[in-house]
């Protein structure tokens, strides 16, 4: 078998020079010129003393240059660490704290937020309790290209990829919380990338003129996923910087776009402002994941003849796990399909034995694109990894025909407008405040975001405070997306709770459900 490397766009590069790589904001740039970017920032991390197999943090938007990064920590060897830009920068802390990686890289937007801004540009808080963090040197992502052009290129014109490596060497580190609210680091190797790429072109197909449309952010395993498919398959990104809808409507009708990544959210203001007429035939797929799609969304896709494809992944499975195509949902509205090619998924009960068809139980999943586990987590990868099966967390069933149906996603995580949201990390939030005994974090059905964050609080006795002081105190503390909307807090005498002393989830979420619906119809 040929041996896997790692410098995929070397090699893409010599294959075809000319061919459209990236385009972004009015700029093509072609693999070679994408080849020769790439070989001023390697040298640029050489120049700032990085060494193979350090780890490079980086803070930065969408843009040619993040996805010239993305090809030179490859070629150099490091490991990249991409930071989230939506987080606070304690929330940040806590994700470097765990990297600490030797090189942080910021582009302009980046290097306001290392200045004391938030992910949604309000004033930084103290990184919280402990001693102070010491960053590691801090380079511009433009001044990093710069020290290299001056370095030289490292080699001649014809410079074939790196040598043959372990197919388990660790590309990225993605950083999601855990069920506890604290950092975790899915470790994905080039196996992992390369394998998830071959499998979703086996499913997906693969045309030479393709040209993927993506808003994702280069710090989600998504749009991470479509930077080294594009590269392997010889095609092209559309990038965008975020989803804004007329820019979107806008790429869609001018650049000849064949497929697409959205999450339900980004679907259904799509199919709110296109006309079924304004779809263009170029596209050939959307692809939705993220969150389970809403039955009433997919409906009116299909009014809409919009082509999607529902799929179903995660971090740890370097994106997709399963994917139904356009033909299959207008068949079984719901359904993720089957498992891609290489890929295993069983249906396990509680005592881990594989669930008869139609019975929910956990989904687990085994194959080359499932991550070898969390960065210096011992405990939560044993938990996760058993005997190569990757226990997701996810409930599901798969029918006499072997397509999976995703019921519920990790328990009780919340998915807003395909952003992950853990309660747990809201309720420590919120239980900072003085004046909170305690709290109870749940996810509402929405027909835009797929599900609200809604709490239900419970004050120490004497004390009060307002909805919007409550979440003006842990604004500081929590991403704007991950908290509740004032509409969306109510305050109880005490939570319920469970007959082991827990607190009753579902009880509350179906109280929240009533008090806030009873109130929508009063109001209206």
């Amino acid at each position: 078998m040929f041996p896997l490397c790692r410098d995929w766009l070397r090699w893409r590069a010599l294959a075809t020079p000319d061919k459209l790589a990236v385009r972004f904001d009015g700029r093509s740039v072609s693999y070679a010129a994408l080849d020769g970017l790439v070989d001023r920032l390697t040298a640029g991390l050489a120049a700032r003393g990085v060494r193979p197999e350090d780890r490079v943090a980086t803070l930065v938007d969408n843009s040619v240059e993040a996805v010239a990064f993305i090809h030179a920590a490859a070629r150099f060897g490091a490991v990249l660490a991409p930071l989230n830009t939506r987080l606070t920068a304690a929330e940040r802390e806590r994700q470097l704290r765990l990297a600490e990686p030797a090189l942080v890289v910021v582009d302009d937007y980046g290097a306001a937020l290392g200045n004391g801004r938030d992910g949604d540009g309000r004033p930084a808080t103290p990184a919280g309790r402990g001693a102070p963090l010491q960053l590691p040197d801090v380079a511009a992502l433009a001044g990093l290209a710069e020290e290299g052009a001056s370095v030289g290129r490292p080699g001649g014109a014809e410079q074939a990829a790196q040598p043959a490596l372990r197919e388990a060497q660790v590309q990225s580190i993605i950083f999601t919380s855990g069920t506890t609210g604290r950092p975790k680091g899915v470790q994905l190797s080039f196996g992992n990338h390369f394998w998830s790429a071959v499998a979703s072109a086996c499913r997906l197909g693969v045309d030479t003129e393709d040209r993927w449309l993506s808003c994702l952010p280069l710090y989600h395993v998504g749009g991470l996923a479509v930077v080294f498919r594009s590269c392997l398959y010889g095609t092209a990104v559309v990038l965008e910087r975020g989803f804004d809808l007329d820019r979107f409507q806008r790429c869609l009708r001018e650049e000849r776009v064949t497929l697409t990544s959205l999450v339900p959210t980004m679907l259904h203001r799509l199919l709110r402002s296109l006309p079924a007429a304004e779809w263009p035939e170029s596209l050939r797929m959307v692809l939705l994941g993220g969150a389970a799609a809403p039955p009433e969304l997919l409906a009116a896709a299909r009014e809409a003849g919009a082509p999607v494809a529902a799929t179903y992944g995660m971090t740890e499975t370097a994106s997709q796990v399963a994917t139904s195509l356009p033909a299959d949902v207008l068949r079984k509205p719901g359904s993720v399909g089957r498992p891609l090619l290489f890929t295993e998924l069983r249906i396990v009960d509680g005592d881990g034995e594989t669930a008869p068809a139609g019975e929910i139980g956990e989904i687990t999943v085994r194959g080359p694109q499932v991550s070898g586990g969390y960065f210096r987590d011992p405990v939560a990868t044993d938990s996760a990894l058993r005997e190569g099966w990757l226990y997701t967390g996810d409930m599901g069933l798969r029918d006499a025909d072997g397509d999976v149906t995703v019921v519920q996603r990790r328990t009780d995580m919340i998915v807003s407008g395909g952003e992950n949201i853990y309660p747990a990390e809201v309720e420590a939030a919120l239980r900072e405040h003085a004046a909170v005994a305690d709290v109870c974090v749940v996810g509402l059905p929405d027909a835009e975001w797929g599900q609200r964050c809604a709490a239900a609080v419970q004050l120490r006795e004497g004390e009060s405070v307002s909805a919007e002081a409550l979440l003006a105190f842990s604004r500081r503390r929590l991403a704007g997306y991950k908290q509740p909307r004032a509409r969306f807090v109510r305050f109880v005498d005490a939570l319920p709770q469970t007959g082991s002393g827990k607190t009753a989830r579902r009880e509350v979420e179906r109280t929240l459900r009533k008090l806030i619906s009873e109130e929508r119809d009063m109001s209206s």
